[in-house]
C-alpha cells in the first residue's frame, strides 16, 4: 500500500556525484514505489530540478563541480520544492548549514535505504494538503498579521506572501494552532519531522530559527515566536487576542 500511494506523488530527484550510490538508491526507491530520475552533477541538477515535475529533491552536500550548498541556494531561489540533504555523518556544521538556507530535513551518510524512503516518505505526507481540510472550516487561522491557510499551504504576513518550505509551514501551523501554549520539542520533532527526538538533534531550533527571520517580531517589536528553555516553543498571542 505504501508503495502504491508513493507513485501518485511524482517524481523524486536524486543529486549526487557518486553514480555507484545513485544506482543503488534508485533501485532501491523504484522498488518501494517511487519515479527516480538521476543526476551526477550540480549544474545539471539545478537545471533538471528547476525544470521537471518533482515531488521532493535527494541532494548531496559534497560535490566537487558545485557543492549542495550552492544547489540549494539556487533552488530556493525560485522554487519551494522539499529537498533533503545528504551530509557527512559527523559534520554538524553542515546539516545546521543546510536547514537554514532551507533544506526541509537532512540524511547523514552512510544511511540504510529504508530510513532514506521513511524520510522521503515522512516529508511527503507533510506536502501533501490533508483531504477535506477545507471543509472543516479550520482552514485559515489568523493571528495578529499572520493569516495561515492549511487547505492551500498559503501564509500571509499582512498582504505579502511569506516564502516557506514544507517543514516550516507546518512547523508555523502547529504553533499558531496551539498559540499560548508552549509545545515542548519531543512532540514538534515526532509530529513535524516524523521522528523521536534526540538531545542533539537541534533541526526544530534551526527551523523555528527560519520563521522568525522570515517573519519578523509581533507589531509592538516582543518576539513572535518564544523559546522556552530546556521545554519548547510558544507562539505569543498579538495584544488583541490576549485576556
Amino acid at each position: 500500500m505504501e508503495a502504491q500511494a508513493a507513485q501518485t506523488v511524482g517524481n523524486i530527484l536524486v543529486i549526487d556525484d557518486d553514480v555507484e550510490l545513485c544506482s543503488l538508491v534508485s533501485r532501491f526507491l523504484i522498488r518501494e514505489g517511487f519515479q527516480i530520475d538521476a543526476v551526477n552533477g550540480g549544474a545539471k541538477g539545478i537545471e533538471r530540478a528547476l525544470s521537471g515535475d518533482y515531488a521532493l529533491v535527494v541532494l548531496d552536500v559534497m560535490m566537487p563541480e558545485m557543492s549542495g550548498f550552492d544547489v540549494l541556494r539556487r533552488i530556493r531561489a525560485e522554487s519551494a520544492m522539499p529537498v533533503l540533504m545528504l551530509t557527512a555523518r559527523g559534520d554538524a556544521l553542515d546539516r545546521v548549514l543546510g536547514l537554514e538556507m532551507g533544506a526541509d530535513d537532512y540524511l547523514p551518510k552512510p544511511f540504510s535505504p529504508p530510513e532514506l524512503a521513511a524520510r522521503i516518505r515522512a516529508i511527503l505526507r507533510r506536502a501533501k494538503p490533508a483531504n477535506g481540510t477545507a471543509a472543516t472550516g479550520n482552514s485559515t487561522i489568523a493571528l495578529g498579521d499572520i493569516e495561515l491557510d492549511s487547505g492551500a499551504r498559503v501564509v500571509r504576513h499582512g498582504h505579502q506572501l511569506v516564502n516557506l518550505t514544507t517543514v516550516e509551514f507546518d512547523l508555523l501551523e502547529a504553533l499558531m494552532r496551539a498559540a499560548g501554549q508552549v509545545v515542548n520539542r519531543e512532540k514538534l520533532t515526532r509530529d513535524i519531522l516524523g521522528r523521536e527526538f534526540s538531545p542533539f538533534d537541534r533541526s526544530i531550533d534551526t527551523h523555528v530559527c527560519n520563521l522568525r527571520k522570515k517573519l519578523g517580531p509581533l507589531p509592538d517589536g516582543t518576539d513572535r515566536i518564544k523559546g522556552v528553555r530546556g521545554i519548547g516553543y510558544l507562539y505569543a498571542l498579538p495584544l488583541r487576542h490576549r485576556a
